[in-house]
């Protein structure tokens, strides 16, 4: 499998994702994942839920890997990525009524710009399902602190890389899912000084 894309962080963190998405999504039928990047997380997570459908998704550029990695570690609960950019309309039309009851992402809210990530919980909001959950893994700071020195010093290398980047205040996401009807029921602490939150789509 050499030849396939590989994110030593997708290999260390996949455990621990896993153990919480098996019983947030424990009632989920459809998951959609926004930012599959290398396709890691996609083809183990689909083993172990094999209850769901798990569809990937992505901008074009990374659907090479995703594919390559499908095609490696095939399971027939796991569907080739769509082009997703959160800033356009979501291609999820095919699903009736254009909605999902599980969203999942990792480490993508601190690429992302805030505007993108607006855009982001928008399209949550259009393509929740009432009742369903969407679960988010990444870096996050509390009362705009950071919770480590690591944390700091990823931030300052993302500003380096784009200036738009940043790791979010947990406070801020809340408030930008409160406004989609969202409401976060658990915050889960991760290795690495990472989170995973889980949020309800309550309306």
């Amino acid at each position: 499998m050499s030849s396939l894309p590989y994110s030593q962080s997708c290999e260390n963190n996949r455990t621990a994702i896993a153990a919480v998405l098996e019983r947030s999504f424990a009632q989920v039928r459809h998951v959609l994942e926004v930012g599959s990047g290398t396709g890691q997380h996609a083809v183990h997570f689909a083993k172990l839920l094999p209850h769901l459908i798990w569809q990937t998704s992505d901008q074009l550029d990374y659907h090479d890997g995703i594919n390559a990695w499908i095609a490696a570690e095939p399971s027939t609960n796991l569907r080739a990525p769509l082009v997703l950019d959160v800033t356009k309309p979501w291609p999820i039309t095919q699903f009736e009524p254009a909605v999902v009851d599980g969203i999942f992402s990792a480490n993508t809210l601190h690429i992302m710009s805030k505007g993108m990530v607006e855009a982001f919980f928008a399209g949550i909001g259009k393509h929740l399902a009432k009742g369903g959950h969407f679960c988010v893994y990444g870096p996050f700071n509390y009362n705009g602190e950071y919770t480590s020195d690591s944390n700091r010093n990823f931030d300052q290398w993302l500003l380096q890389q784009n200036p738009q980047s940043a790791i979010r205040d947990i406070e801020w996401i809340s408030e930008l899912a409160a406004t989609q009807g969202l409401e976060l029921i658990e915050d889960h602490p991760m290795p690495a000084n990472n989170r995973l939150l889980h949020f309800e789509k309550k309306r």
